[in-house]
């Protein structure tokens, strides 16, 4: 039988339960895979391509994750299945330079804000946003691609806004941009191909052990973020002023929420006609929780 695959995803839990043992102690025989600052910072780093993409071209994790939203038509499109066990939920947020005109979240109709093409900062901008402005307003822009990127550009004096989440939003803080709005967003787990149950439980339990740990000390963990930031960034970091970052919730993705999510990709118009898929809850979703 193969390994299963593990591939952190911008949070802490994967590197908590790795390093303490976690997923050893609930005898998962596992790969343990990082992409992300491996690479530079540079996975799925492209303009107009997102999480959508990433999950349409295929992860190579067993179980992996990306917005609700994008993995519902991914999943309606049976590219993978979302696991209806668990859910998670990311700190993020609009954050602009300290020296910036914009002050309100008014303020920012109109200005280029920078975020991942049909990836959480994408649904979850306008989301925030179509509060204070008409939809027509809210200018958002994908060319900047991958979150670290657009950290970058912010962090450069390229970019006049940016919408950053876990790690970076926190950067951001830490150097001094300002935040103009919380765009927080609900993150679903989603599983690759046929898996053993009992390992995709025994994942789960290691990583609720680390949300433990995270949740009782979290200024014990926050450093595991520098395993995931390109190095380039390591100097200017300061990890003990960072919050916990995304924390997972061990409740079902309900139908409810599935449907209500769906509707709302739907009535946004963010994917193309022909491309959402069969949008059914039942045929979309997989759960081990009853068996």
């Amino acid at each position: 039988m193969s390994k299963f695959i593990i591939e952190p995803h911008f949070r802490l839990q994967e590197w908590v339960a790795d390093e303490k043992g976690y997923f050893r102690a609930e005898g998962l025989d596992y790969e343990f895979r990082e992409l992300i600052r491996s690479t530079a910072g540079q996975h799925h780093n492209k303009a107009n391509q997102g999480a959508f993409q990433s999950i349409e071209k295929g992860r190579e994790a067993n179980v992996s994750c990306a917005c609700h939203w994008t993995v519902n038509v991914a999943a309606s499109n049976g590219h993978a299945k979302l696991y209806a066990d668990v859910y998670s939920v990311a700190p993020s947020g609009i954050f602009v330079p300290a020296d910036s005109p914009i002050r309100t979240p008014r303020d920012l109709a109109g200005v280029p804000i920078s975020v991942g093409f049909q990836s959480g900062s994408h649904y979850s901008t306008i989301q925030a946003l179509e509060q204070f402005m008409a939809r027509s307003e809210i200018n958002l822009t994908f060319e900047d691609g991958m979150l670290f990127h657009r950290m970058s550009q912010l962090i450069e004096g390229k970019s006049p806004a940016a919408a950053l989440f876990n790690g970076p939003y926190y950067l951001a803080e830490q150097l001094g941009f300002r935040k103009v709005i919380d765009t927080s967003f609900m993150i679903a787990a989603m599983i690759k191909g046929t898996v053993e149950p009992e390992d995709v439980r025994r994942y789960f339990r290691a990583l609720r052990a680390a949300q433990r740990d995270i949740d009782l000390r979290p200024e014990l963990y926050t450093h595991y973020y520098k395993n995931e930031f390109p190095e380039q960034f390591h100097a200017v970091m300061d990890t003990r002023s960072w919050g916990p970052g995304e924390r997972i919730v061990f409740e079902t993705y309900s139908k409810e929420v599935y449907e209500q999510s769906f509707d709302w990709i739907a009535e946004h118009g963010i994917f193309a006609e022909g491309r959402m898929g069969a949008g059914e809850y039942d045929r979309s979703t997989i759960s081990f929780a009853a068996e």
